[in-house]
């Protein structure tokens, strides 16, 4: 809620006295209080991806302390972006951790490697027992942020990996699954990607009902990453609130993954949450551009040279270097956070780093140390130490609260069936 400078003065002696003769609150002080009362619950952080692509699963020799020397440029690897020193600093209290794995997989090799996912995750947790606690409800999060642990949930990315199976599905919320994307980089047989070809426009029949069973069985349904007619047809169908896990706005930066100004004012009638994104290409439209603008040079090279790519490779390296790519702000992550408290409402916002997905932070949130960042940010803008805290935290723990309720209240209700394929 970007307030005009007099407004903003006057709102910050207000919110940041103690009482009569107190000195105002520095919007460090502000943001420091709000996550002393409110940590930070993230929306995605794709460590778990981290430890298939970098270790296969194998954690022995892993020390997630410290992960701040792993950059290998012979693996093209920068160094991650999350260890518990980083997560302690970043004041979070509670994160969900992404199991991960690509569209290009079959349908079998999908199932099985998002229980893999699960599995290293999970034994992640267990070797950290003074810094994490597994979490399945918002029960479960609000005890072990309690006891100053990190409450650690896990959230699957792409509906593919269910195989089209209810009963595939289920079987991943009894593992402790929180909520599915319903579709990534490519559309599914029952959902549209906002990256890709329309096969189902929006959502399918059968994607309708997945999406009504993964409600029944408290699974929470994440629209990050789908197609604007596949929001608008879940919202259509959806009895609880929904989610989008880590998105920016389409307003600020007009990329297909970012969410539309009509879809944030039916998020605010759902009671769902949209939680902000911030890998640079969805948060700056210069950066979104220079991308563009290089996926054109790329193919005109390629074009020019089709006969000697490596000329095609070398001409591509010389415009990069002569056209180096903006870096996405602090400031442009906040304007985001601005339109979607103006359009969604305060209490429909929240956080999605996507750390440890993608190969660039944006300038001055580099890793999950800088949620503090953020928060001052925001403050310096007039946000309140109440909406702060509903920012970090409170939003999305009143979400799986109503996730729980509503799962409670349709336990009875009998469950999809979907006939085996093979």
């Amino acid at each position: 809620m970007r307030r005009g400078g007099v407004a903003v003065a006057a709102l910050l002696l207000l919110q940041g006295t103690g009482g009569a003769g107190a000195a105002p609150r520095t919007p460090e002080q502000v943001a420091a209080a709000a996550l002393r009362a409110a940590p930070v619950w993230d929306g995605h952080n794709d460590v778990p991806e981290q430890l298939r692509e970098r270790h296969k699963d194998v954690i022995a020799g892993f020390d997630f302390r410290d992960t701040t020397g792993t950059a290998d440029p012979a693996h093209d690897w920068i160094a991650m972006h999350t260890d518990l020193t980083r997560l302690r600093q970043g004041r979070v209290g509670a994160q969900f951790w992404s199991v991960f794995v690509p569209a290009t997989l079959t349908d079998q090799q999908a199932v099985q490697a998002v229980m893999e996912q699960i599995d290293v995750t999970k034994r992640l947790i267990a070797r950290y027992p003074a810094d994490l606690r597994f979490a399945d409800s918002a029960a479960d999060v609000q005890a072990a942020t309690k006891a100053g642990r990190i409450a650690s949930l896990i959230g699957m990315e792409g509906g593919y990996a269910i195989a089209g199976s209810a009963g595939v599905l289920r079987q991943f919320r009894a593992l402790g699954v929180r909520y599915m994307t319903l579709a990534h980089f490519r559309s599914t047989d029952w959902a549209d990607s906002a990256t890709d070809g329309p096969r189902n426009n929006g959502l399918s029949t059968a994607g309708k009902a997945l999406v009504g069973e993964m409600q029944r069985i408290g699974m929470l349904v994440d629209l990050s990453h789908v197609s604007t007619k596949t929001m608008n047809d879940a919202l259509d169908v959806a009895r609880a609130p929904v989610i989008f896990s880590h998105s920016g706005v389409r307003a600020v930066d007009d990329h297909a993954r970012n969410v539309p100004d009509d879809v944030l004012v039916r998020l605010r009638q759902n009671g769902g949450i949209v939680m902000i994104v911030s890998l640079p290409a969805y948060v700056s439209q210069k950066a979104r551009d220079w991308q563009l603008a290089r996926a054109a040079e790329k193919a005109r090279a390629e074009a020019r040279w089709s006969e000697a790519p490596d000329r095609a490779k070398a001409a591509l390296a010389d415009w990069v270097k002569n056209n180096p790519a903006p870096r996405a702000t602090l400031a442009d992550l906040a304007d985001h956070i601005d339109h979607a408290v103006k359009v969604a409402g305060i209490d429909h916002v929240g956080l999605g780093g996507d750390f440890d997905g993608m190969a660039e932070a944006t300038q001055g949130f580099d890793d999950v140390a800088h949620y503090p960042a953020v928060f001052t940010e925001l403050a310096r803008r007039g946000y309140s130490q109440s909406d702060l805290e509903k920012i970090a935290s409170r939003n999305m723990l009143r979400v799986l609260k109503a996730a729980d309720a509503y799962a409670v209240a349709h336990a009875g209700d009998p469950p999809l069936e979907t006939p085996t394929t093979f």
